[in-house]
């Protein structure tokens, strides 16, 4: 008889339960949430395991990895997909939330998810260190032209560099606000310093990376917005069609079809936020900078912006950017401009 299994992980202890192919359970316990324990516990059962079910989490991709390497069916759940499913049960726990898990594995009502290679979450890893410390910064500065305005001294535009000698320009004589000034100044050097170290890390990596620098053939992506997607997609061979990346990433409307009623809506911003954040701001740069080698993706957006105005037409040169990067990663080949033109000139 076929078993299945569903793991809750927390931070300290795992719950699993196991049941069998008609849905009565047979065994539960709580694990601590490491690989070799688990695998033990596993081990421990006697009989072989047709699926297990884990649900992505922070600690998910670790446990995943473990449990794969040590040969279990193990797989991966989309927690969007696991919630919707157990917000029918009146009682949550972590027990519940196990057999859940196990239920659905032997139903086969699952989606499962790709699990990143450890290569593509340390970039991750490097990315969002560096946005936290930029988001920091942001704050730290925005935080002193506050507590400035407050005294009718007003720090105006000024660049990175003069920042700090304007502030110490305004609070001149007033001893309390000196104070503040110098300690959140201090704060902002401390910032700033690690801040251009991680530029510095993310540009050389973006050079030794082959798939990052692939995709900056491409006008208006940067490192930035290469690393962040070649890191998300990972393989490119998981997507059978390079049109569900724009789907994946949260970039496609919504559509609600029931009865006489049948509208489509925004777009889903499902998947990774980070993602569709970095493709529209390349959208963004293409559409609204003298860039070289894009006249006809530009074109097309902007007749979609005359129709629906600019910020759809971002979106919509957004999710065509995720489709054409993600055919880059497949076919392994810059960005060429006028692919789409030469089967017309042949045809000529």
């Amino acid at each position: 008889m076929d078993h299945y299994a569903g793991i809750d992980v927390s931070l300290e202890y795992a719950s699993v339960c196991v049941v069998e192919a008609g849905g009565k359970i047979v065994r539960e316990g709580k694990v601590l949430s490491e690989p070799a324990a688990l695998i033990a516990w596993f081990g421990s059962l006697g009989f072989g395991l047709e699926r297990i079910g884990l649900e992505a989490g922070p600690q998910s991709q670790w446990l995943y990895a473990g449990l794969k390497q040590a040969g279990l069916a193990i797989e991966l759940l989309e927690t969007r997909h696991v919630r919707k499913a157990l917000e029918t049960m009146p009682v949550k726990t972590d027990r519940n939330d196990a057999r859940g898990i196990a239920q659905l594995m032997r139903l086969g009502w699952f989606k499962p998810v790709h699990c990143k290679s450890l290569p593509a979450q340390e970039v991750r890893a490097l990315l969002t260190a560096r946005k936290l410390v930029q988001s920091k910064l942001f704050d730290v500065e925005m935080s002193l032209r506050g507590i400035l305005r407050g005294f009718g001294l007003k720090v105006g535009p000024t660049t990175p560099k003069r920042f700090a000698g304007r502030i110490q320009e305004l609070v001149t004589g007033h001893p309390n606000l000196q104070a503040i000034a110098d300690a959140l100044l201090a704060v902002r050097a401390v910032l700033l310093r690690e801040f251009n170290g991680f530029e510095q890390r993310v540009r050389i990596m973006a050079r030794t990376d082959a798939k990052a620098e692939l995709l900056m053939s491409t006008p208006a992506v940067g490192p930035i917005v290469a690393l962040t997607y070649a890191c998300a997609i990972d393989d490119p061979a998981r997507f059978k069609s390079s049109k569900q990346a724009g789907a994946h990433f949260g970039l496609t409307p919504k559509k609600y079809q029931s009865g006489e009623t049948d509208y489509t809506g925004r777009i889903s911003k499902i998947g990774d936020a980070a993602v569709r954040e970095a493709l529209y701001q390349a959208a963004h740069v293409m559409l609204t900078k003298p860039v070289k080698g894009c006249a006809d993706l530009k074109s097309w957006a902007m007749r979609i912006a005359r129709r629906a105005g600019m910020r759809k037409a971002k979106v919509a040169l957004a999710r065509k950017l995720a489709v054409i990067l993600h055919r880059m990663l497949a076919d392994g080949k810059p960005f060429n401009p006028t692919v789409r033109r030469q089967p017309v000139a042949a045809a000529a």
